[in-house]
């Protein structure tokens, strides 16, 4: 396990850098956008170098390009500390305080 100013540090490019916009604030993927979460830090650092030096498998993740350039390798390692050792931290998913008031509406 790194440590965790690592994973702070990747959590704070992570959601600074915006890739909660398409990957998730969970790092669960969204639509068309692969999930990250717990995924293998050899296998991300591999896709986000690939990224870095502008090369893509497919037309859609030319997207991730221009996100990688500015990576430097550390900052890389901590994105995928981050992403491989990812704890959801959310405790409370629905309000069960909630009632409704009225008629409904009609």
């Amino acid at each position: 396990m790194a440590s965790s100013s690592d994973y702070e540090a990747g959590k704070n490019l992570y959601f600074g850098k915006g890739c909660n916009g398409c990957h998730g604030t969970k790092a669960e993927g969204m639509t068309t956008y692969p999930a990250l979460a717990n995924r293998a830090k050899g296998f991300l650092a591999y896709k986000l170098k690939r990224f870095r030096s502008e090369i893509s498998d497919k037309q859609i993740q030319e997207m991730m390009i221009p996100f990688a350039i500015g990576l430097s390798d550390k900052e890389i390692d901590q994105l995928c500390i981050f992403l491989n050792e990812y704890v959801d931290e959310q405790t409370e998913r629905y309000d069960i305080e909630y009632t409704t008031e009225g008629d409904g509406g009609s």
